[in-house]
């Protein structure tokens, strides 16, 4: 391939942007980011506070984009959700536990495997590269917890996002979720 084809690819194309969604589905996919994302706060901050866990971590809030923006996404089905933060996070805990000497290395390396990772299982979650992340450059917490940490929150914390998902989402006529389970 030529130089100047190759950077042409990098213009797009000229189909312009995807268009707006309705009115109603913006006001769905905000009840049900504010429903998901608050019962895991709410949890986190009735049971888990005062402990050494935490339900809560950035990457959740990439998973309610799509459960709740995109929910008919392949990205977003519960196979998906669940195992592509599950995975990920067994990957970013051994990642640092074996590599914590070399932090560049292990966030390099914790991203890049838990995407393969995730391809080769049918699980791709983009978040999931962020729980991968989370668990080598999170705090001394999270270097404690160990594998723990991909049951909380890595694992719990999806499955509150999914039951939010199943009641939320399939309330209007215009949803349907899941798509597929497995």
């Amino acid at each position: 391939m030529s130089i100047p084809r190759y950077l042409s690819k990098m213009r797009g194309t000229t189909r312009g942007s995807p268009p707006r969604v309705s009115n109603a589905e913006v006001i769905w996919s905000w009840v049900g980011a504010a429903l998901g994302m608050g019962a895991v706060a709410w949890l986190n901050q009735h049971f888990l506070t005062g402990s050494d866990f935490s339900l809560m971590m950035g990457s959740l809030g990439a998973s309610a984009v799509l459960l709740y923006g995109a929910p008919r996404s392949p990205l977003a089905q519960p196979r998906n959700l669940v195992g592509g933060h599950l995975i990920s996070a067994l990957i970013g805990v051994t990642c640092w536990q074996w590599l914590h000497q070399d932090p560049w290395l292990a966030q390099a390396l914790a991203v890049s495997t838990a995407i393969a990772l995730m391809h080769l299982t049918k699980t791709l979650h983009p978040p999931g590269g962020a729980t991968a992340l989370i668990a080598v450059i999170g705090s001394e917490q999270v270097h404690a917890s160990g594998y723990f940490f991909a049951l909380i929150p890595a694992a719990l914390s999806p499955l509150i996002l999914l039951v939010v998902a199943l009641l939320v989402n399939n309330i209007p006529n215009t949803r349907r979720y899941p798509e597929f389970w497995f």
